[in-house]
């Protein structure tokens, strides 16, 4: 059952609205992001109806730009999700381009926005365009203190990634994964770790490129 919202007021980042729900609320919960008004509302709500097929115990909250229409809304509050309203965060410029930046990527970096939502003490982040075939609620009991991710495949993108000018140093452990899939993760909200990780996007000297 979804958390009875009793109050909201104004979160940090100017203008993302923080809810606030009642004692018997559950501390976890699945999120998802929605920008534009194009298809991907469709998505948000095949993942809605997933959770709720499988049976999940938690709720669905969708983070939500301000260029989310109110039409779409009304479709998500119908189908049971959570709204929360965020605002953009917006890529650094490092003044040269990368051959690493695809402009339709760039609204990914909302997804930071997600670690206000401290009302959680664990969250299940899915992109969208993903679906459930069976009850996934297990992995809230993983371990807390960690960040828990999918490692991504770049094949059909790239090929076989180049060999790295640089050998990973043995005595640091395997190598990690060479990307991470941001389509999935496990995280717990935290504002310290928000203002973390929204330090190098406002200081694009150290913003990876």
């Amino acid at each position: 059952m979804a958390p009875e919202i009793v109050n909201s007021k104004a979160g940090r980042g100017g203008g993302a609205e923080l809810m606030i729900i009642n004692s018997n609320a559950a501390t976890n919960a699945y999120v998802t992001f929605l920008a534009g008004d194009g298809d991907y509302v469709k998505g948000v709500v095949g993942l809605a109806k997933g959770l709720r097929k499988v049976g999940a115990a938690f709720p669905l909250v969708v983070a939500v730009l301000p260029d989310v229409p109110p039409e779409h809304r009304r479709v998500l509050l119908e189908q049971g999700c959570l709204l929360r309203d965020i605002e953009p965060v917006f890529p650094p410029s490092t003044g040269k381009e990368s051959p690493f930046v695809r402009p339709y990527f760039a609204v990914n970096y909302c997804k930071l926005r997600l670690w206000e939502f401290v009302e959680y003490n664990k969250m299940i982040y899915m992109d969208a365009d993903i679906q459930v075939f069976h009850n996934i609620d297990h992995l809230f009991d993983l371990p807390s203190a960690c960040f828990y991710g999918v490692a991504d495949c770049l094949c059909e993108m790239y090929g076989r990634p180049c060999e790295q000018k640089l050998r990973w140093p043995e005595v640091l452990g395997p190598q990690p994964a060479f990307y991470l899939n941001g389509g999935m993760f496990i995280f717990e909200p935290n504002l310290n770790t928000y203002d973390q990780l929204l330090w190098p996007p406002n200081h694009p000297s150290y913003a990876v490129c």
